[in-house]
């Protein structure tokens, strides 16, 4: 430094410039991501610890030092508990996440990842798989595919309507609303004809939801079109703040919000039909969770998705927990899904209404 910047420097205006100086805090939306993040790590930890059959601590080392033994510890955390916290928190994150990519899309607060039709295809698929008696592999894939075709049909027949006019979205939403009811008609009737002694029960337990029998298998399965479909719509976040200001605005700022549109169903739609491919109808996560979220961390999808994809994996690791743990036998995941989430929303219904008036 020469002498001259070195007076400058050393000059009592500068000096009493930095100490002027506001020193720099991590913002409130900081804090609160390193919290979630702080309990999803500590939720994950006490989800593998948690268990009817308990691991002693000294095998811990022992199973992640060799984890090719056949050694009871290493079955039960490696093949057991460790796909199920994982297949957890990817469901309940992508779900949520979807959720709320759907709830600032339509702009509807009802919006879930089912609205249009997605679940009800994946599902009518994994039951027809069962029924015609397809091994695992076949009922998963057809699944898949179940739920990816229902969502193109709703876009073609969606996009058919709107030709003479009319609002895209909402002839959307009701065109989904239709194909939904018409893929839980197709289910019933694969129940109906479906042998009572065998495959209805394997339909029943398929579609009430669960995560008992995940396998490392199911995980591999389920998890790369759920991050396909996750990825894209958190890369995209900052363009549903737009889409929020209405489809001309969006334009003249130069977001194409038909092509928005298609990104966000097309990835909700591949998540939801993997979710329902390998664990069944687990409902109202997409729909309660991003509510949640957004008293947390506010209407700004920057944060919104983020952290609803948070909650969303905290939330499903604890109800599954309690699944599996609070009563002898367990409790069907969509189940206690519904049985949590109905009163939930119920309050944050009431909430809303009450800071409203």
């Amino acid at each position: 430094m020469t002498p001259v910047a070195e007076a400058v420097a050393e000059s009592p205006q500068a000096r009493g410039q930095k100490e002027t100086e506001a020193p720099v805090y991590p913002s409130r939306t900081t804090w609160i991501f390193a919290a979630l993040w702080a309990v999803l790590a500590l939720m994950t930890i006490c989800s593998l610890l948690f268990g009817r059959y308990t691991i002693p601590w000294q095998d811990w080392w022992r199973v992640f030092a060799d984890p090719d033994s056949t050694g009871l510890s290493n079955i039960v955390l490696l093949q057991v508990r460790l796909p199920r916290v994982l297949a957890a928190l990817l469901i309940g994150g992508g779900l949520s996440v979807s959720g709320a990519a759907f709830q600032g899309l339509f702009r509807n607060p009802m919006a879930s990842p089912d609205i249009l039709g997605a679940y009800a295809g994946a599902g009518f698929g994994a039951s027809l798989g069962i029924l015609l008696g397809f091994d695992i592999v076949g009922i998963q894939l057809l699944g898949l595919v179940g739920g990816v075709a229902a969502m193109l049909l709703v876009w073609l027949l969606a996009t058919a309507a709107t030709r003479s006019g009319g609002d895209p979205t909402l002839t959307l939403i009701l065109v989904g609303i239709i194909v939904r009811e018409a893929g839980m008609a197709l289910i019933r009737l694969t129940e109906y004809v479906a042998d009572p002694h065998g495959k209805l029960a394997a339909i029943t337990f398929w579609l009430v939801g669960g995560l008992s029998a995940v396998n490392l298998h199911d995980l591999e399965f389920a998890a790369v079109p759920i991050l396909l479909g996750t990825i894209p719509m958190l890369l995209l976040r900052w363009k549903l703040n737009v889409l929020s200001f209405g489809e001309e605005e969006a334009q003249a700022l130069g977001v194409n919000p038909w092509r928005i549109r298609i990104v966000i169903i097309v990835c909700s739609a591949v998540i939801s039909a993997a979710v329902v491919s390998v664990a069944g109808m687990i409902m109202w996560v997409g729909l309660v969770i991003p509510h949640l979220a957004r008293m947390v961390v506010g209407a700004n999808h920057k944060a919104l998705l983020p952290a609803s994809f948070l909650i969303g994996s905290i939330y499903l690791l604890l109800v599954d927990d309690c699944a599996r743990g609070l009563f002898t036998l367990e409790v069907p995941l969509g189940i206690l899904t519904s049985l949590v989430g109905v009163p939930f929303f119920l309050y944050l219904v009431y909430r809303t209404r009450t800071e409203r008036a």
